[in-house]
C-alpha cells in the first residue's frame, strides 16, 4: 500500500510539480516562524538554568517542527477517502491512548495532571490526537446518516454519545481546555450539517450547566474562575501568572522592548514559552506585533472555512466537514489561550496553535494543515465530486486525476 500511495497522484506529485494552496501555506509557514522566534526567545533563561544551554528548548522545538513537516508531507499523500473509511477505528485507537495516559506507571503527571504518555524523547499527547480524530469521525457520520442528522432527534443524540465518555477522560486527566474546544468544534459541525437550531437548546443548557459544575467541583478550579477576574487582589499567590502576564502586555505598549528583551520571561512569567509565549511576544514586538499576529490566525481560520465551503459546493461533504471541524479546533485554541493571556479567561493549559511549544501539539498542526491543503487539492481536481465516479481503488491507480485532466 506505501508504495502506491507514492506512485499516486498527490499535492506533491502533480504533472505541474507541487501543486498547493500557497495563502494556506504561506500564512501557516509565517505562524511556525514566528513560533520558532518567540519560543527561542521566551525560553533562553528558563533553558540556560535549568539545562545549561539557552537553546535547549529552541533545538527540541526544531526537532519536533521537523517530525511535523514530515508527518505533514506523508499526510498529503493520503486521499480523503482513507480517513472516512477508517475514522471509526482512528477514534478508537485515540479513546484507548486516552484510557492508558490515566493507568498509573504510563500517564506522566506534570503540575497535577496526567496528560502524557513518555515516549523517550518525545511526549505523545493523546487529547491532541483524539480532537483530530473525533473531527473526522463526526465528519463521516455526517455523511453516513445526512438525512437523520437533519430530520431526526437520534442523528444529533448518537454522536453526543460518542463523544461524552471522550469528554469524561479529558476532564479526567484534567483537560478542561480540549474539552471545551472538542465539544465547541463537535457542536459548530453539526450545526453545519444541517442539524435544527432549535436541537441546540437543551444542549447547551446541560453543557453549561456541566461547565458550572466542573468549575465548582474542584477547589483549584474554583480558584482560578475566582482569581482571573481580579488577579490584582492575590497578585503574589493565586494569581501571579496573570497578573505577570499583564505586565508583559503593559511593558510592550505600542511596538514592544525589542526582540529578545523581555523581562518578564526572566524568571517572572511561568510557562513563558508553552501557554503564555504570547504575552512574551506582546512584551517584545507590542501591540502592533500582537494584532499581526493575531491578524495571521484570522487569515488562515477563515482560509480553513472557506476550503470548507468551496469542498461542500463541490459535493464532496467529508472533507467539507473536516475542513470546518479544523478550523473550529483552531478557533477555539486561539480564543481560549489569548483569551487566558490577556485575562479575558481563567488560566487553563492550552497550547496556541503554531507558536507554543509542544511536540503533539505541533505535529497535529501540521497534520491539520496538510489536511486542508490536500482537501483543497481533492476539491480543484474534482476528486470525490459528482463529476467524477470515485472510488478508493482510483487514487491507488491514479486513474481519477487522469481521467480529468485528460477531460479538460
Amino acid at each position: 500500500m506505501l508504495a502506491r500511495l507514492l506512485a499516486a497522484p498527490s499535492p506533491l506529485h502533480t504533472r505541474r510539480g507541487i501543486d498547493i494552496d500557497f495563502p494556506l501555506l504561506a500564512g501557516c509557514l509565517a505562524l511556525l516562524g514566528l513560533g520558532l522566534v518567540m519560543i527561542t526567545s521566551a525560553s533562553s533563561e528558563v533553558a540556560a538554568a535549568q539545562t545549561g544551554n539557552p537553546l535547549y528548548h529552541m533545538i527540541r522545538h526544531l526537532i519536533y517542527l521537523a517530525i511535523g513537516i514530515g508527518a505533514a508531507l506523508a499526510t498529503l499523500l493520503v486521499p480523503m477517502a482513507l480517513w472516512q473509511r477508517y475514522s471509526g477505528m482512528l477514534l478508537l485507537a485515540a479513546v484507548v491512548l486516552l484510557v492508558l495516559v490515566l493507568l498509573p506507571g504510563i500517564g506522566r503527571e506534570v503540575n497535577g495532571a496526567k496528560r502524557w504518555i513518555g515516549l523517550g524523547i518525545f511526549n505523545l499527547q493523546p487529547s491532541e490526537l483524539a480532537k483530530l480524530f473525533s473531527v473526522m469521525f463526526i465528519a463521516a457520520y455526517l455523511v453516513r446518516r445526512q438525512t437523520e442528522v437533519r430530520e431526526k432527534l437520534t442523528g444529533f443524540i448518537k454522536p453526543m454519545m460518542v463523544l461524552g465518555p471522550i469528554a469524561a477522560l479529558l476532564l479526567a486527566e484534567p483537560d478542561f481546555g480540549a474539552t471545551v474546544v472538542l465539544v465547541g468544534a463537535a457542536i459548530a459541525m453539526l450545526f453545519l450539517g444541517g442539524v435544527n437550531l432549535l436541537r441546540f437548546i437543551p444542549l447547551a443548557t446541560g453543557v453549561l450547566g456541566l461547565g458550572v459544575w466542573v468549575m465548582t467541583s474542584q477547589a483549584y478550579r474554583l480558584e482560578r474562575l475566582t482569581n482571573f477576574v481580579d488577579p490584582w487582589a492575590d497578585q503574589y499567590g493565586a494569581g501571579y501568572q496573570l497578573s505577570q502576564a499583564l505586565i508583559a502586555f503593559g511593558r510592550g505598549e505600542w511596538l514592544g522592548v525589542g526582540l529578545g528583551n523581555s523581562v518578564q520571561k526572566q524568571f517572572y512569567l511561568p510557562e513563558a514559552h508553552t501557554d503564555f509565549v504570547f504575552a512574551v511576544l506582546a512584551e517584545e514586538l507590542g501591540m502592533v506585533g500582537a494584532l499581526l499576529t493575531v491578524g495571521l490566525f484570522v487569515f488562515v481560520s477563515v482560509r480553513a472555512l472557506y476550503i470548507g465551503l468551496w469542498a461542500e459546493k463541490a459535493k464532496q461533504f467529508f472533507s467539507a466537514y473536516v475542513a470546518y471541524g479544523l478550523a473550529f479546533l483552531w478557533i477555539g485554541q486561539v480564543l481560549i489561550n489569548i483569551g487566558v493571556n490577556v485575562g479575558l479567561l481563567p488560566t487553563k493549559g492550552l497550547t496556541l496553535p503554531f507558536l507554543s511549544y509542544g511536540g503533539s501539539s505541533l505535529v497535529i498542526c501540521c497534520i491539520s494543515l496538510a489536511l486542508l491543503l490536500r482537501i483543497e487539492w481533492e476539491r480543484r481536481t474534482q476528486l470525490g465530486s459528482e463529476d467524477v465516479e470515485f472510488k478508493e481503488s482510483d487514487f491507488f491507480e491514479g486513474q481519477a486525476v487522469e481521467e480529468v485532466q485528460h477531460a479538460r
